[in-house]
């Protein structure tokens, strides 16, 4: 266990001065959990997280997203749709506040659902009800 979270230090090595394990960045603060829904900025991440919010009114939860900017060391490799943890840290640039400390296993559901669309399978049996529906409506226009 590494900086006082319950996550383990990467087994690679980094150069990053920014990287909690192999640089000199340190946390504090709290955690997150959530899952990574972009990484197209240079070693950034951004963190997704769905929570529900009491709606008084209607006496109904409401579901609401966060997306949190998040330093992502070399030396985790994480990609999109993976769950993670993210720790708070001194500020790293405009936006950037945290930084990943590693990935996590969990059923939880973490949010991010826009990331996995339907599978192909599913696809392919809503178009066929489609074209089915289509061909009936033009055999029952003739007829």
């Amino acid at each position: 266990m590494a900086l006082g979270l319950n996550v383990d230090e990467p087994e690679a090595t980094c150069d990053d001065p920014n990287c909690p394990f192999h640089g000199t960045l340190s946390v504090r603060g709290g955690t997150v959990d959530g899952v990574v829904v972009s990484t197209d900025m240079d070693r950034s991440a951004v963190v997704e997280r769905e929570y529900d919010v009491a709606v008084p009114k209607y006496d109904r939860a409401m579901k609401r997203r966060s997306r949190t900017p998040a330093h992502a060391p070399e030396c985790l490799e994480i990609e999109v749709g993976e769950p993670v943890r993210i720790a708070e840290t001194r500020p790293l640039s405009k936006t950037k506040s945290h930084v990943v400390v590693g990935r996590i296993d969990t059923d939880r559901d973490l949010g991010a659902a826009s990331l996995s669309g339907p599978s192909d399978a599913e696809s392919e049996a809503a178009m066929s009800d489609i074209e089915e529906s289509v061909a009936e409506a033009e055999d029952g226009g003739e007829a």
